[in-house]
């Protein structure tokens, strides 16, 4: 029988602090939902997978005590990330005020490209995020 993964073939994975309240500020600010959680004796979130808008991320709480086998962390830990992640929108504008109202940092107003119109955040939990939706109307 063919290995049959759970989730899709490519899922991105996000260390952050506060992994509770990280979850519970994506739900906000980007609709997300919860489908998988798993919290730690100790209060950290061990893993949890949420959908935004169609696609999935994984999240968890940084684990330094277990750097070598886990081999990442979280934003602040290293003072900014390596990463950014693109989030195909209906309402580019929207979505970036829904994000400021929840408190992430606007690095880039929604602006109108060739490819359509495109704001960019940094969430509280350090990420960064492209929030890419159609051009303006007008």
């Amino acid at each position: 029988m063919a290995y049959e993964p759970p989730d899709p073939p490519v899922v991105p994975y996000l260390m952050v602090h506060d992994g509770p309240g990280a979850l519970t500020w994506y739900e906000r600010a980007f609709g997300g939902t919860t489908k998988a959680r798993y919290d730690m004796d100790d209060g950290r979130l061990g893993h949890a997978m949420i959908e935004i808008n169609g696609g999935a991320i994984y999240l968890a709480d940084e684990f330094p005590e277990l750097g070598d086998r886990v081999g990442a962390g979280a934003p602040r830990t290293f003072g900014g990330t390596t990463v950014s992640i693109s989030l195909a929108v209906d309402d580019a504008d929207a979505w970036l005020a829904r994000c400021v109202a929840e408190g992430a940092q606007v690095l880039r107003p929604a602006e109108d490209d060739s490819y359509g119109r495109h704001a960019k955040v940094r969430d509280p939990y350090g990420h960064v995020w492209s929030l890419i939706g159609p051009k303006a109307v007008g």
